[in-house]
């Protein structure tokens, strides 16, 4: 189907519009392993991205898919595979190589209650896994935790720009009730989005054209995480706290009602877009409430969320047992920071909310 046979607005699961988008944006490879509540994602691109001219592979196992995501990125093929939770586990050790080795590759999370088989109801038990590196070593993913159908799309755009100019891992946070709902979305290429051509010439090095393309005399190239001469592994790290250091000015939030507020709510995916309703309804009892919802978990806005922070309180709603909220007090330093935990699978409504927030405004 070309862009201008394109229906302006489909019916679709987060899930579904994660392969949309990942089409779109140009995937030419995928590689996963079924597990429940992400399916529909494979389920999509076996159909989807065969007859986008790209190459489907359901991998023996997780850690078959994310071995074969780092050959990909690898030869600057636009990748991706997906899971939820325990099989993000893993494939920590490939992520962990990912990162090692400069390698760009993008990984969909749709995680699930736990810890252990758990179940597939909704969680935010991933954030430490995700944004604190997950694997081995000083390595970091970069994490968009989107929190609606159209987001998952438009974040897949982002996410394959995000990895080709940092060569590195990047992770798309999601969770049961991001994966399921469903809604329109717009399959349109977000603004200033860039092309699956530009992207591979941002890793021109790493393509492979042919056998013997790039000349007898050509320098070997080597990808690799291992570095055991005097001082190399240390000077890798350093060299890998630089880009991370570069990834903060890449930090993105969404703000509402914040101008005003006496108390500022952060909340990030599924869980920020019920906060968000359960604070319009009390905006229109006269309350003074914000949202602060990052979008980046990593680099997380904490710069943005002190100048929000100032002279406010803060609460924190997640549903886990206390994760986020630990970056929001690193970030926040001596503001007053309250925290609200949801259990893993439960699924709750805006009304739920209410209380835990009214508590925090009176402090």
């Amino acid at each position: 189907m070309s862009r201008k046979q394109m229906p302006k607005r489909i019916l679709v699961k987060g899930n579904e519009a994660l392969a949309y988008g990942a089409v779109d944006a140009g995937l030419q490879c995928y590689f996963a392993y079924p597990i429940t509540p992400q399916n529909e994602v494979p389920e999509m691109l076996s159909a989807l991205l065969p007859e986008h001219g790209g190459a489907f592979v359901q991998a023996e196992s997780e850690v078959g898919a994310v071995n074969m995501l780092l050959g990909a990125g690898a030869c600057g093929v636009l990748a991706m595979t997906s899971s939820s939770s325990c099989g993000i586990s893993l494939m920590q050790e490939g992520i962990s190589y990912m990162a090692g080795s400069h390698i760009p590759g993008v990984i969909v999370n749709m995680s699930r209650g736990g810890p252990g088989l758990g179940d597939i109801g909704p969680s935010q038990g991933d954030y430490f896994q995700a944004v604190k590196g997950g694997g081995h070593g000083d390595h970091r993913n970069l994490v968009l935790a989107p929190s609606t159908a159209q987001e998952c799309y438009d974040f897949m755009f982002m996410a394959f720009a995000l990895a080709f100019a940092y060569r590195n891992p990047v992770m798309i946070l999601g969770d049961a009730i991001v994966g399921q709902i469903k809604e329109p979305i717009r399959r349109t290429a977000p603004e200033g989005a860039s092309t699956p051509e530009h992207l591979r010439s941002l890793v021109q090095d790493l393509r492979i054209e042919g056998y013997g393309a790039r000349g007898e005399n050509a320098p070997p190239r080597l990808l690799k995480s291992v570095y055991l001469a005097e001082g190399a592994l240390a000077q890798r790290n350093r060299l890998l706290q630089q880009k991370y250091a570069a990834m903060r000015k890449d930090a993105r939030y969404a703000g509402e009602e914040l101008d005003d507020a006496e108390l500022v709510v952060v909340a990030f995916g599924s869980i920020g877009r019920i906060t968000s309703s359960a604070i319009r309804g009390l905006r229109k009892e006269g309350r003074k409430i914000g949202l602060f919802r990052p979008i980046t978990l990593y680099p997380f806005p904490g710069e943005a969320l002190r100048i929000h922070a100032r002279g406010r309180r803060i609460l924190v709603i997640e549903q886990n047992i206390g994760q986020m909220v630990e970056d929001v007090r690193l970030a926040v330093g001596g503001c007053d920071v309250a925290w609200h935990g949801i259990m893993p699978g439960l699924f709750i409504g805006a009304n739920e909310l209410v209380e835990p927030i009214l508590q925090a405004l009176k402090g």
